[in-house]
């Protein structure tokens, strides 16, 4: 029986080519509809509740405000509220605001806020609240609620609320993007508005939320919607688009496959003996296929002709490839980081002579030293410490973005800083020495990815005659941070 090669042939990959396309370009089309529309309701809500709370915010009462949280805040307050709660007796808050002259003004301005809220028919809910500056002994931040809209007890003014987590390390002082978010009350977007007195105090913030229940259930329903509508369109594309493929596509290919096969070139046959492709009689297409028909069908016939060039071609191509070879061992790439070696660094050096030579140098050379190394080779093996010198790579190419990084020893890496990375070259530095102090002081961390290296930069001054002379500038910058770096930490640095 005949062996039947199994193999993934052209045919299916057009198959799964135009599966590919129809259900990406359908699947695409569908999230950005999704998110488009779910981005534009949420800019609406999120400036909806901004807005509002910007507006009420103008209508506080300062003074009175601040009264009111000098009042809730002191320990008379809290206690009487703790009781209050506790016997749900709205009276006991009553009683105190009247004897210290502020129940008239806490009505009227919860009176306004009431008024605002009724007005506002997307606001649920609005309230005043006092963010609390710092954390408390737990570790956790508790705000207190000055004043509500919602009919809630009085005792709640004064009430210390534990921050919800995504609200984190809320900013209360600047202006803050509103936040969308699903917690203990359900779907909200959340936006507030500090208060200030004329002196710039921070008194408190309103906050105005609205219930996102009701978009969130109508956005669920219409991606469900999306999603059926997509899968019933994508079958229909994808049927219309297999049956058309194959009619013009993938029978024609199987034919002009079948009859390749017969191709057998030798010195002692002719065309038709060595099989050369002969579906003219039933070929009237006239489209790309027909094009490929008679190319494969010249292509043997050129096969035939020059049969006995086939030495001197693959000759040639040795050439080539013995050339291409040659190439690629010169090539100017450090083979562990991929970086520069020391070749692409001499030839950048030749280039920055050349500059210094017309008068238009501009730049700065940053020698890094990495630290460590040796400790690590010794303790933990050699592939760790390849590991290690290609992240303490890794962090001087990321933070170098825009300045090529060179490889000029086993420790050793210069950077020619010009452009962004010169202008900004002593922030750079610092950055690189952070982040090196960081990641080597992370002791939870393995050995080899306690990144450390000593760095020196020196930049390009008028008199220097070539490169080389601010390269040693901040090579000797380097060593003596890596003597400062020995000193401080006992360690052998390489």
């Amino acid at each position: 029986m005949e062996h039947i090669e199994r193999r993934f042939s052209i045919g299916k990959k057009m198959y799964v080519f135009v599966l590919g396309v129809v259900v990406l370009t359908i699947a695409g089309i569908w999230f950005l509809s999704y998110r488009l529309t779910s981005n534009q309701i949420d800019r609406y809500y999120k400036r909806l509740t901004i807005n509002s709370a910007e507006n009420y915010a103008s209508f506080v009462d300062v003074e009175y405000i601040r009264e009111l949280r000098a009042a809730a805040e002191t320990d008379e307050f809290q206690e009487l509220r703790d009781l209050a709660e506790e016997t749900d007796d709205e009276s006991l808050i009553q009683t105190y605001l009247e004897e210290h002259g502020l129940w008239e003004d806490y009505v009227e301005q919860r009176e306004i806020m009431r008024t605002y809220v009724e007005n506002m028919d997307d606001i649920d809910y609005l309230y005043i609240v006092a963010w609390a500056p710092e954390k408390a002994e737990d570790g956790e931040h508790y705000d207190m609620y000055i004043l509500d809209a919602d009919d809630v007890p009085l005792y709640e003014t004064g009430y210390y609320e534990q921050r919800e987590p995504e609200f984190g390390d809320f900013d209360p002082r600047s202006e803050t993007e509103a936040i969308i978010s699903n917690g203990d009350w359900g779907w909200l977007c959340s936006g507030y508005a500090p208060v200030f007195d004329d002196e710039g105090h921070l008194i408190c913030t309103v906050g105005c939320d609205v219930s996102m229940e009701d978009v969130m259930a109508d956005r669920r329903d219409n991606m469900i919607s999306l999603s059926i509508s997509a899968v019933i369109y994508t079958v229909i594309v994808l049927i219309a688009a297999f049956l058309v493929v194959t009619k013009y596509v993938v029978k024609p290919l199987n034919r002009i496959s079948a009859e390749m096969k017969k191709f057998s070139p030798q010195t002692d046959r002719n065309y038709e003996e060595s099989g050369v492709i002969n579906l003219k009689s039933t070929r009237h297409t006239k489209d790309e296929i027909d094009d490929i028909y008679n190319e494969i069908r010249s292509m043997q016939i050129r096969i035939i002709d020059y049969i006995d060039d086939i030495t001197a071609i693959r000759e040639e191509k040795e050439k080539v490839e013995s050339e291409a070879t040659q190439i690629s061992m010169e090539a100017q790439k450090d083979a562990l980081t991929g970086i520069g070696n020391k070749k692409a660094y001499d030839n950048k050096t030749s280039e920055l002579n050349e500059a210094i030579a017309s008068g238009n140098a501009e730049f700065a050379i940053l020698m890094m030293d990495i630290n460590y190394l040796k400790t690590v080779n010794d303790n933990y093996g050699h592939d760790n410490g390849d590991k290690y010198i290609k992240g303490c790579c890794h962090i001087l190419c990321d933070t170098l973005k825009h300045s090529p990084v060179y490889r000029i020893g086993g420790d050793e890496f210069v950077a020619v800083l010009t452009g962004e990375d010169y202008e900004h070259r002593n922030d750079r530095l610092n950055d690189l020495r952070k982040i090196f102090e960081k990641t080597f002081a992370n002791s939870s961390t393995e050995p080899w990815d306690r990144y450390s290296a000593s760095l020196g930069m020196s930049e390009y001054k008028e008199g220097d005659s070539s490169a080389d002379d601010v390269f040693k500038r901040a090579d000797s910058l380097m060593y003596d941070a890596k003597k400062a770096f020995k000193t401080k930490h006992g360690l052998i640095t390489d």
